[in-house]
C-alpha cells in the first residue's frame, strides 16, 4: 500500500488501545494504523484469560476498585483505577453491541473468577480465546471505517519533531525503504515489551518499541521496574513458554512441586489465587534446586476438578497441550513463570497525553499508574479499551496544522554479518535480562546487568553508525533502551513491592517509595521518586 505523506492522526499498533482509539478517531478525520505485522498479531490476539468488567452496578465497581487497589501493593493510583472501573461497563457494552461474542449460558454472560479478584467478574470468549475475538470485533468495525487506513508490515523506526511537538513518523515497510508521514497527533499503542526477557509469553512482536520510541523524545517514563511475570507459562524443553492462563487456577487448579505438595499455603492465605507477583516467586524458589545444572519441575494439576469439561472451557490451551501429549484432565502440567506484561511505560495522564505535545498513548505502552506494582488479572484488555477511547478523544483537540517535513536521511539495510551479530547481541541481552532483572533481583546482579547491557549497545551503535536501518536493527535499539530503564529504576528502588523484588532490601518501605519511580525528567538525578 503506498503511504499517505500527510494524515490527521497515525497510531502506532493494531491492539485492542490501537484499534479502539481509531473507531474513535474515523468519523473526524484520516487516521493511519501502523503494525509490524500482520493485523491481529499483538499480545491483545494472545489474551486467553479474558476481560474483567464490573457489570452489576455501583456495588460491583467499588468491589472491582478495591480489588484492583489491593493488588497493586499500595502503588495504584486511584484516580486512574476509578476511571477503569467506572468506564469500562460501558466499553464492554460497546464491544458487546460491535459484535464481540462472549461466553453466554442460558442468554447470560458466563462470568468467572481469577487470582486477587473477590468475585466472579471475567468475561471470556471460546473459552480461552477472549483476545482474539475482541481483536476480531474491533478489526472488523474498523475496517467498516473508510476513513482508516491501515500499514502491515510496516516498523516506526523513530518519531519528528519539531518546535519541542511531535509532528510525524518514519516508517520502514517490508521493501526496507524510509517513508516519513506527518500527523497532527501521534499515538503510540505498541503493546509491551516481553522480549526483553529470554523467557516469555509475549509473542516476537513485542519489542518495546513504543517505549524507546517515546524516550528517544524526552517523554518520561514511569515505574519501569515493575514488570510482571505470569507464573505458569508451560516448561517443556523445545516447547514455547505457553502461557497457561491463570482462568485454570480460578476454575480450581492446585499448583504442586516435585513432591507432589501442594505449597502455596506457605505463602499466601489465598493460596493459588494469591496476586501473580506472590504466586510466581513462589513457583521460582519451589523450582530452584541447590547443587543442581536443571531447576525442579513444579505442575498445574486439575485431575480433581469435576463438574466442568475442561476441553470444553480451555479449547486452546488442550489443543496447545495435546500437540506435547498432555491433557489437563489426566496430566501433572509443568510450569514455570515467564515475563508477562509491564506495569510501567511511557508516563500519561488520563486521557494519554505525555510530557510530549502531539504525543499520546494507551494501553500496555502506557502507565497511568493504574496497576500500581502489580497488575490485576485481566484488567489489561480493559485497560486498552478505556484508556484508547480517551486518549482518541484528547487527540481530536490536536488542531495542528500541517508542518513541512524533509524527506527521511537515506540509508542501507544491515549486510549479513551484521545481522547475526544483531541476533547474538539480542540473545545475550535477554539472557542477562532474565538472570539480572527477573523475579528474584539484588543489587550486584543489577550493577552486572548495567555493565552486560552497555556492551550490548555498544555493539549495536556501531552498526548504527554506519547508516543502515533495518527492523531488527530498530528492535535491538528498542530492547536496549527498555532494558537500561527497567535496570535503572530496579537499582534506585532499594525496597521489596509487588513485582518488583530485591532480596537486599526484602521488605516495603512505603515512607521512602509509596511513590512512582520517573526516568526521563531533564535536569534530574535518572531515576526520581513522586507521589501521584
Amino acid at each position: 500500500m503506498a503511504l499517505p505523506g500527510q494524515v490527521d492522526f497515525l497510531i502506532v499498533g493494531a491492539g485492542v488501545a490501537g484499534l479502539r482509539a481509531a473507531v474513535e478517531l474515523a468519523r473526524l478525520g484520516e487516521v493511519l494504523v501502523v503494525t509490524k505485522e500482520s493485523l491481529g498479531e499483538s499480545n491483545t490476539h494472545y489474551a486467553q484469560g479474558g476481560i474483567a468488567v464490573a457489570m452489576d452496578g455501583r456495588r460491583d465497581i467499588d468491589l472491582h476498585l478495591q480489588d484492583t487497589i489491593a493488588a497493586g501493593d499500595g502503588l495504584v493510583y486511584r484516580n486512574a483505577a476509578e476511571t477503569l472501573v467506572a468506564e469500562g461497563p460501558l466499553r464492554v457494552e460497546e464491544l458487546i453491541e460491535w459484535g464481540a461474542r462472549f461466553d453466554r449460558k442460558d442468554g447470560s454472560l458466563l462470568r468467572t473468577r481469577e487470582a486477587a479478584h473477590s468475585v466472579a467478574r471475567i468475561l471470556h470468549a471460546d473459552g480461552d480465546a477472549t483476545g482474539a475475538e475482541i481483536s476480531r470485533s474491533l478489526l472488523k468495525v474498523s475496517r467498516a471505517q473508510s476513513s482508516i487506513r491501515f500499514a502491515e508490515w510496516t516498523t516506526v523506526s523513530g518519531l519528528i519533531c519539531q518546535d519541542r511537538r511531535v509532528v510525524g513518523a518514519d516508517l520502514i515497510g517490508v521493501d526496507q525503504q524510509s517513508r516519513r508521514v506527518g500527523a497532527a497527533a501521534v499515538l503510540i499503542a505498541a503493546g509491551g515489551a516481553g522480549q526483553v526477557y529470554s523467557d516469555t509469553t509475549n509473542p516476537a512482536v513485542a519489542t518495546g518499541d513504543g517505549i524507546a520510541l517515546a524516550a528517544s523524545v524526552g517523554a518520561e517514563l514511569a515505574d519501569m521496574e515493575f514488570y510482571q511475570f505470569h507464573p505458569t507459562a508451560l516448561s517443556l524443553p523445545g516447547a514455547p513458554r505457553f502461557l497457561l492462563s491463570e482462568a485454570l487456577r480460578g476454575e480450581g487448579a492446585y499448583l504442586r512441586n516435585d513432591r507432589g505438595e501442594r505449597f502455596m499455603e506457605r505463602y499466601h492465605s489465598s493460596l493459588e489465587l494469591a496476586p501473580r507477583d506472590v504466586v510466581a516467586r513462589a513457583v521460582a524458589r519451589e523450582g530452584m534446586s541447590e547443587g543442581e545444572r536443571e531447576p525442579r519441575a513444579v505442575y498445574l494439576d486439575l485431575r480433581h476438578v469435576r463438574g466442568i469439561d475442561l476441553h470444553q472451557r480451555f479449547p486452546g490451551i488442550s489443543a496447545f497441550l495435546s500437540q506435547y501429549g498432555l491433557d489437563l484432565g489426566r496430566d501433572l502440567v509443568p510450569v514455570r513463570p515467564a515475563a508477562h506484561y509491564l506495569m510501567g511505560g511511557i508516563r500519561t495522564d488520563l486521557d494519554g497525553r505525555t510530557s510530549v505535545q502531539g504525543l499520546f498513548v494507551a494501553g500496555e505502552a502506557a502507565c497511568t499508574g493504574v496497576h500500581g506494582a502489580n497488575r490485576l488479572a485481566s484488567n489489561s484488555l480493559l485497560e486498552g479499551l478505556v484508556f484508547g477511547a480517551r486518549a482518541a478523544k484528547a487527540m481530536i483537540g490536536s488542531d495542528v496544522a500541517a508542518a513541512s517535513l524533509e524527506p527521511p536521511a537515506k540509508s542501507s539495510t544491515p549486510d549479513p554479518s551484521d545481522e547475526e551479530l544483531l541476533e547474538v547481541y539480542i540473545t545475550s541481552l535477554q539472557k542477562m535480562m532474565w538472570e539480572c532483572a527477573g523475579l528474584l533481583r539484588d543489587e550486584t546482579t543489577l550493577r552486572h546487568g548495567l555493565s552486560e547491557l552497555a556492551r550490548c549497545e555498544s555493539g549495536i551503535d556501531r552498526i548504527v553508525r554506519q547508516g543502515k536501518t533495518s527492523r531488527r536493527l530498530s528492535e535491538a535499539q528498542a530492547l536496549c533502551r527498555v532494558s537500561g530503564a527497567i535496570l535503572q529504576s530496579a537499582q534506585a528502588r532499594t525496597e521489596s513491592r509487588g513485582a518488583h523484588f530485591c532480596s537486599d532490601y526484602p521488605h516495603r518501605d512505603d515512607r521512602r517509595f509509596q511513590k512512582h519511580s520517573i526516568i526521563g525528567r531533564q535536569g534530574a538525578d535518572p531515576v526520581v521518586f513522586e507521589e501521584w
